[in-house]
């Protein structure tokens, strides 16, 4: 499993029987009000795409986005009493549920990652060679589960959100440099993170060299999160487990890690100057 999608193995995903009649609810009472999809997302302070993908029941509806939903819908306190009733978002594992909300609402990420290219900079292609790299290898309707929960979750990226969430992305050459499904696959990867580059103010990207002999990540991934109480967390993920980290202790050797890679990668326009002739010679 990567970046929180359940493997095929696992006890997850659950179903999103609730998530498509919550979505369909909060659709019913916009359309009554007589909101266009566009005007509510700007009263409750979400995207429109973020407001789709709940509506449609694709994505778990951030608490924000339910408590705003009730002052703009009539604070009926139906949608409060529904939320809590609310299967999680199918394709995430378990332990990665809670992570995944505070995302929603973090005002900064850090990943480092030095297994796969990080979730959120994926293509479809790419997750799908990702996924299929792994045994055991999953049915088609998982396999289509997994991909789409990571896809909706690069909705975390929009510059929309309010506040937007500062990104820090620092990944391996090597990853790179795999060709994981093949070089059309990496082609494609290789346009996608230059176009998140280009077009999100709010994401940095740095990559990590094949030669580093002084390398502070080698005991694996690692992800730095912070909330709009400016409180900080840490998220760390391995074969089949993953721990959401709340000890200051632990976050701060964390931190002082990530610091260190961000100083001994390449600076993010070095980073998008290897990046382009990378693209050019496939």
């Amino acid at each position: 499993m990567v970046d929180g999608v359940v493997g095929a193995g696992a006890s997850e995903p659950e179903s999103s029987d609730s998530l498509r009649t919550f979505g369909a609810v909060v659709q019913a009472l916009r359309e009554h009000a007589g909101l266009s999809r566009e005007e509510f997302a700007d009263l409750v302070r979400f995207s429109k795409h973020t407001v789709a993908s709940v509506e449609l029941g694709r994505r778990m509806p951030d608490p924000a986005l339910v408590d705003r939903a009730e002052e703009v819908l009539g604070n009926t306190g139906a949608l409060r009493k529904a939320a809590g009733h609310l299967a999680r978002q199918p394709g995430l594992a378990a332990w990665f549920r809670q992570w995944a909300r505070m995302e929603s609402v973090a005002i900064n990420l850090d990943t480092y990652e030095c297994r796969v290219v990080p979730g959120l900079l994926q293509t479809e292609a790419y997750a799908r060679a990702v996924t299929l790299s792994v045994p055991p290898l999953p049915d088609e309707a998982e396999l289509t589960q997994r991909i789409a929960a990571r896809l909706a979750r690069q909705e975390l990226l929009s510059t929309r959100r309010k506040p937007p969430c500062a990104f820090s992305f620092i990944f391996e050459q090597a990853l790179l440099e795999r060709h994981t499904g093949g070089e059309d696959v990496t082609r494609g990867l290789l346009d996608h993170v230059l176009h998140v580059i280009d077009r999100h103010w709010n994401v940095q990207v740095q990559i990590m060299p094949l030669r580093q002999p002084d390398h502070p990540g080698l005991d694996g991934p690692l992800q730095l999160l912070e909330t709009p109480e400016n409180l900080w967390f840490a998220y760390s993920e391995g074969q089949n487990n993953g721990r959401l980290i709340s000890d200051r202790k632990e976050i701060s050797v964390l931190s002082q890690r990530y610091g260190k890679l961000r100083a001994q990668a390449l600076t993010p326009e070095d980073s998008k100057c290897l990046l382009k002739p990378m693209r050019g010679a496939l």
